[in-house]
């Protein structure tokens, strides 16, 4: 994402008057950027006990484990979509290209566990003539949808805590993750074998 869209991002956080933790990537232009923006424009001092920002990595699996999270904004790469749902938190999704669009889809039309912030098109971004262009009312719109009260928004979260139950079993001992991938490790010993090659599985199974 670009400064512009960025600097819409955090408005729309501010305006949604929810907490938040607003992750900037760092050492880059756009990042750059908006921190400059933020301290001349007195953002932090504006969300001051209700938001927080943090520039450069942050534990993101440890951040969506903690049960104040009420949702996730991720642009729908494969990672961030397969942490959120394992996390059991509904997700807000804001795709830039590629399969994040279709990675949307499953979440928000099929699972049904995020709302889309609008980018639901494989277009240019940012481009005045055609493509999605990022606004605060965007992102303060699809927030409130999210954090909703009524009967969509519990019926949103509490199938995001299915979903994260079921992903979580799937890589416990005898979950289907768990013996797929013994699977693939097995037919990869014996595929070595056949071929003559010595090889020394360093993956194995402990339940301690």
């Amino acid at each position: 994402m670009k400064s512009p869209e960025l600097i819409e991002l955090g408005l729309g956080l501010e305006a949604s008057n929810k907490p938040f933790i607003w992750i900037l990537r760092g050492n880059n232009d756009a990042s750059n950027q908006v921190m400059k923006w933020i301290e001349e424009d007195g953002f932090e001092e504006r969300i001051k006990g209700r938001g927080f920002v943090v520039v450069g990595w942050a534990p993101q699996v440890l951040i969506l484990s903690h049960p104040a999270i009420g949702g996730f904004l991720t642009h729908c790469g494969w990672n961030s979509t397969i942490e959120g749902i394992s996390a059991g938190v509904p997700l807000l999704t804001l795709p830039l290209f590629a399969d994040q669009f279709t990675n949307e889809r499953l979440v928000v039309q099929i699972l049904k566990i995020g709302v889309s912030v609008g980018a639901n098109e494989p277009t240019a971004w940012g481009d005045e003539k055609s493509g999605f262009k990022l606004t605060k009312e965007h992102v303060k719109n699809a927030i409130n949808q999210l954090m909703n009260e009524g009967n969509e928004g519990i019926e949103r979260r509490k199938r995001a805590k299915e979903f994260g139950g079921k992903a979580n079993k799937a890589v416990e001992v005898g979950g289907s993750s768990y013996l797929n991938m013994t699977l693939l490790i097995q037919d990869i010993i014996q595929q070595s074998s056949k071929m003559g090659v010595d090889m020394i599985p360093t993956l194995h199974s402990d339940e301690n």
